[in-house]
């Protein structure tokens, strides 16, 4: 059974941006919002000193986002993302001699820039599964042309025995030799072909739905995935598609 308080997330629009509530998270006085929204409004609100709901302008205090968005160590409110070191890191982290030498991005820039790379990463694996299930469904083609003359041979094969035919037995077995290794090698490409959709097409569903999930707390994991992605870490894959040359970035 839903809660009244569930139901009441579903249906609530965010004040902010008069959508659905996502990752709905409530202020002390009881107004709901989305937590990036409010954590965007809590980034202007601080700049300027006064930190009140944006509804009815009561005071409410940064631990309303949740314990993921506030730092443990010096319980200050997450403001930026390194990229380096992959951690989120509160104003006075930014003070420490390990972030001072870099720029680090405010957390819904990082948001932002995380979001745009990982939906071009998907759309451009997506592109390539289409490739490889065209290649498959080539290969497949062959492999039941190779199937079909290799049945024919073998009828050709027993006809040729029945009459004895001493100077054609000696080549027959020979092209169905032959004809075997064909369909074995085409087999194991349709397999290996096979494979890899499978494994891209896993890893596009963790792309795609780490983007449309994207916050704070799964950043980390959007980098992540971002660099098992790479052409370099899929070139064993997505070398199938160019088995005539490199594979491009």
């Amino acid at each position: 059974m839903v809660s009244l308080q569930e139901d009441r997330q579903e249906e609530a629009v965010c004040p902010i941006c008069q959508e659905h509530l996502k990752e709905a998270v409530s202020t002390d006085c009881k107004h709901l919002f989305c937590r990036v929204c409010l954590a965007q409004h809590m980034e202007k609100a601080l700049a300027s000193g006064a930190l009140c709901c944006p509804l009815c302008r009561k005071p409410y205090s940064e631990g309303v986002l949740g314990e993921g968005y506030i730092c443990h160590k010096h319980q200050k409110r997450f403001q930026r993302f390194c990229e380096k070191s992959k951690c989120l890191l509160c104003v006075e982290c930014l003070e420490s001699p390990e972030h001072q030498s870099h720029s680090e991005p405010t957390i819904e820039n990082a948001i932002s820039h995380y979001k745009e790379r990982l939906t071009r990463r998907f759309r451009k694996l997506r592109k390539d599964i289409g490739e490889l299930q065209r290649l498959k469904a080539q290969e497949e083609e062959k492999l039941q042309a190779l199937q079909e003359d290799c049945g024919n041979h073998k009828l050709e094969a027993e006809l040729v025995s029945q009459h004895q035919n001493k100077g054609q037995l000696d080549i027959i077995p020979q092209q169905q030799l032959d004809q075997l290794e064909d369909t074995s090698a085409e087999e194991a490409r349709i397999l290996e072909l096979s494979k890899a959709i499978a494994q891209i097409s896993l890893l596009v569903a963790d792309l795609e739905s780490t983007a449309k999930e994207l916050d704070a707390n799964t950043l980390t994991t959007a980098s992540d995935l971002l660099k098992r992605s790479t052409p370099k870490n899929l070139d064993e894959l997505l070398s199938l598609l160019a088995p005539a040359g490199p594979v491009a970035n």
